[in-house]
């Protein structure tokens, strides 16, 4: 089954400096590992090539020997030194073969050295025990952060048998929408459309919430393969031209060059100014418009939690270990303590940003549910915490401007 397409919202950013150095990390040891490939390839190629040889050469013998064998007569001296060079030839090219196999060890030593050299074996002493939970309860939920992300690439079977081996208890409440999700994707891949129609006219309303276009852009798909067609489908396309009625007001200018594209269908719809119609990007186009929407009706994440944590983890983790020497130095191990939050902001890109937050401008920490915003009388905006530490008296004076009021007055905001 194809993987899910990608199709990310967010803004793309420029690469950091850490992420290019770790780029060039991983670029150092892929070049070390395409070494041995190339040799291990070469290797089996010689191989095969050498033993085809050696059977072919014996089966030669064989047979001149059953033939001598017939005919009753004696072993020749020529036969005698052709048998003696044949056991030469194959005791020879077993030790080459063996020899170049040898080789090859050294060639993937150094793949191991470009590991240690480019990579910090000790990843997992970035941060403290104690700031993670049980090992059962860290395994559980990467377990099952690897099992949600092999549905969400489409990999049902990988998925279960993780979840047998691992003896993991998976919902079928929690596998049916990718089930589902996964079998309408399969079916676009197909170029069949069925599916996708039947899910987006079953949930017509709550696509027209998000003001979705998903239901238009199948509708418009499908009319343009009746396009290409020819001119033996323009009244079935004609027809089908029904279906658009519903989103004339949203989509008129579309819906206009397709009907003008009904004038050029017997000249040939390829070699008219409406050829762009026939492009294959339509359908890399409608999956993507598709994991997006039904992503966002169902509550998923288009981008499975796994793969988000580890981009994020390859941007953060030079971070981490430059902090974690740091403390070691100065012996300031009491500094990062918390489960909840790091010892300094690391800034992830644009890439990674999924909600709005704020940042208390007093304290300078991100608001919580449990410290949450609050919006004074005179329009500012601070964190709870930050309020009480300025109740004076049973007053509070805005820290941005003069003004005095009562604290019960502050608004809690939802951003």
């Amino acid at each position: 089954m194809p993987p899910w397409p990608r199709c990310s919202l967010m803004q793309w950013t420029l690469p950091s400096p850490q992420s290019e150095a770790a780029m060039e990390q991983c670029a150092s040891v892929e070049r070390e590992v395409d070494k041995v490939l190339q040799k291990f390839l070469t290797y089996g190629q010689h191989c095969e090539q050498s033993l085809e040889e050696l059977l072919h050469h014996v089966g030669q013998l064989r047979a001149e020997l059953a033939s001598a064998a017939l005919q009753g007569t004696p072993l020749s001296a020529t036969l005698s030194l052709v048998m003696s060079q044949c056991c030469r030839k194959i005791k020879d090219t077993v030790q080459k073969l063996a020899s170049d196999h040898k080789d090859i060890h050294s060639s993937v030593s150094r793949v191991g050295k470009a590991i240690d050299r480019n990579f910090d074996s000790e990843i997992c002493g970035v941060v403290s025990d104690a700031v993670w939970d049980s090992r059962e309860k860290q395994q559980q939920i990467l377990q099952m952060a690897i099992v949600e992300h092999l549905y969400q690439q489409g990999m049902l079977s990988v998925a279960e048998e993780l979840c047998q081996e691992s003896t993991l208890n998976v919902d079928l409440d929690f596998k049916q929408p990718f089930l589902e999700l996964n079998r309408i994707l399969e079916a676009l891949h197909e170029q069949d459309l069925g599916p996708a129609l039947e899910w987006a006219v079953s949930h017509r309303q709550r696509l027209l919430e998000l003001n979705s276009s998903l239901e238009f852009k199948l509708h418009r798909l499908h009319f343009i393969r009746l396009l290409a067609g020819g001119p033996e489908k323009q009244l079935e396309a004609l027809s089908y031209a029904r279906h658009f009625q519903p989103f004339a007001r949203l989509h008129q200018r579309e819906i206009q060059v397709m009907m003008g594209s009904l004038v050029y269908l017997r000249l040939g719809l390829e070699k008219s100014p409406y050829c762009h119609l026939l492009d294959n990007s339509h359908w890399a186009e409608i999956c993507e418009t598709f994991t997006r929407d039904a992503c966002s009706l169902l509550g998923l994440s288009v981008e499975s939690p796994l793969s988000v944590s580890f981009a994020s983890g390859c941007v953060a983790l030079p971070v981490l270990m430059n902090i974690k020497a740091v403390i070691e130095q100065r012996q300031c191990t009491g500094v990062w303590s918390h489960k909840d939050e790091l010892p300094i902001e690391i800034e992830l890109g644009m890439k990674c940003w999924y909600h709005s937050v704020f940042a208390c401008p007093i304290l300078r920490q991100q608001t919580s549910d449990s410290n949450p915003p609050i919006k004074l009388i005179c329009g500012h905006v601070i964190s709870r915490d930050a309020l009480n530490k300025l109740i004076n008296g049973g007053k509070l004076k805005c820290p941005y401007c003069p003004m005095e009021q009562n604290p019960a007055d502050g608004k809690r905001i939802i951003f």
